[in-house]
């Protein structure tokens, strides 16, 4: 765990655990590296895991303009420069899947593969892609966001995840986890939010030469089953695996079973690229 300059001069933070083919976590919307917990200590006897806070979040957070899938994108491609890393797996979460999409073109030749966790090519709804939030939702979370950040967060929280998805004693351990990540300045929140809200990534699709891997859960409120089956539909040779009574974060609620699918896929693309 350490800090990396990227092209610009600017200081950001990355996570570094473990050895092996290397694993690339990138975190969503208002999270962090720390989000990955259940990863670091499930994946990193099989793997490299190296998880970086995005500009604007976590330790990150003090670079809080540019918050855009290309700027995201750029960081991405300098860590990646930064500790030459080759055969790599790429695994974003929400907004860090639609980073991951804005990036693999421009890394394909450091990747082995790419895996989309509840992800979506676009976030809000259209006459012709009715698997996104409708705009006016999305509109509604900035005016939260306005009014009260923590508000909107709590709110944003207790979306994540389905009833009786979660234990007793899972729901405190994993409120006390999500409680204790700072969130970032609330003009960072906002062009992050932006950033969400008018990004269309269906273009990428068709192109994409990476081997991908789709994982999401079968009753996401955040970013649609349907978003993730059209990313399956549309995306070359991908596999997908529905997780059953699963909102939107598996890796957190489904974490024995999220962390055994990343060391499959993991250990199958690195295999082919040894």
């Amino acid at each position: 765990m350490s800090w990396y300059e990227n092209r610009r001069g600017e200081n950001l933070w990355y996570e570094d655990h473990g050895a092996g083919c290397p694993v690339v976590l990138l975190h969503g919307w208002c999270m962090s590296s720390a989000v990955w917990k259940y990863q670091f200590e499930g994946l990193t006897d099989s793997c490299r895991v190296i998880a970086p806070d995005l500009r604007g979040h976590g330790r990150s957070r003090e670079i809080s303009t540019d918050l855009t899938f290309g700027r995201f994108a750029e960081d991405l491609a300098d860590l990646f420069e930064y500790l030459d890393l080759q055969s790599a797996v790429i695994v974003g979460w929400s907004m860090g899947g639609q980073i991951a999409l804005h990036a693999s073109a421009a890394l394909s030749d450091r990747l082995s593969g790419m895996v989309l966790v509840s992800a979506t090519p676009r976030f809000t709804a259209s006459d012709d892609f009715p698997h996104g939030l409708a705009a006016q939702e999305a509109s509604g979370m900035a005016l939260k966001v306005k009014r009260s950040l923590k508000r909107a967060l709590d709110g944003f929280f207790s979306r994540l995840f389905v009833e009786g998805e979660l234990d007793e004693d899972a729901a405190k351990e994993i409120g006390q986890l999500l409680a204790s990540i700072t969130p970032p300045e609330t003009c960072a929140v906002l062009e992050a939010l932006d950033a969400l809200v008018t990004a269309d990534m269906r273009d990428l699709l068709a192109g994409s030469a990476v081997p991908t891997f789709i994982i999401n859960g079968n009753q996401d409120r955040i970013c649609l089953p349907s978003a993730s089956d059209y990313l399956k539909e549309h995306i070359p040779g991908a596999e997908q695996t529905v997780l059953s009574n699963c909102g939107h974060a598996p890796f957190l609620s489904h974490r024995y079973q999220f962390n055994a699918e990343i060391i499959r896929f993991t250990g199958s693309v690195c295999a082919q690229n040894a």
